[in-house]
């Protein structure tokens, strides 16, 4: 049965919830994120933010359930590379907080978890399992892509994602270009 403390809510929204509640002069500029940035700008960094144990961990369960992006083909793929960085990222930050392994800890170890109980898996078994399915995810995104894009990250993935880390409007831009100059090739 679902954990009724959490229906499925986009990371946004959840990140939202929990940054009014944490933060609550952020509240009446949520819908504007210029808006939110400006405040941020002039927020005093000296003042304290309280934040609950419970905000806390769910936030660290929104970023695990961010990994639900990965199998869904029209999830961008910037996007996935970086969840992928996040996932399989150099094992001496598994201690940090917020990291992926850290996540995988408290959403499945905390009474204040919004999954169901899942207990201590190790992030590395956590990491081999996900292996299984990231190339057939990749290559269904991949698949959403014009030919030039999947050839590329082919022959290179590091290069096209360092182009997407760097602009993750990249591809678009590039596209965009090749439409407005009418290559035929494309």
């Amino acid at each position: 049965m679902p954990n009724p403390k959490l229906q499925p809510v986009a990371f946004r929204e959840g990140l939202a919830q929990i940054l009014q509640r944490s933060m609550p002069w952020v509240a009446d500029a949520a819908n504007d994120p210029r808006a939110v940035l400006q405040k941020l700008e002039d927020f005093d960094d000296t003042a304290t933010i309280e934040w609950t144990e419970e905000d806390v961990v769910q936030l660290h369960c929104l970023m695990l359930a961010d990994l639900g992006g990965l199998a869904d083909p029209r999830t961008p793929l910037a996007e996935k590379l970086e969840t992928l960085r996040w996932i399989y990222t150099d094992p001496e930050k598994d201690r940090l907080p917020f990291s992926f392994a850290n996540c995988l800890f408290v959403a499945g170890c905390s009474p204040l978890s919004v999954f169901d109980y899942f207990g201590f898996i190790h992030p590395d078994d956590f990491r081999d399992f996900l292996s299984w399915y990231v190339r057939r995810w990749m290559r269904e995104t991949l698949a959403r892509y014009p030919r030039w894009v999947r050839d590329a990250f082919r022959q290179n993935p590091q290069w096209v994602a360092l182009r997407l880390q760097n602009e993750p409007q990249w591809i678009n831009q590039q596209v965009k270009r090749v439409t407005e100059q009418g290559d035929l090739f494309v």
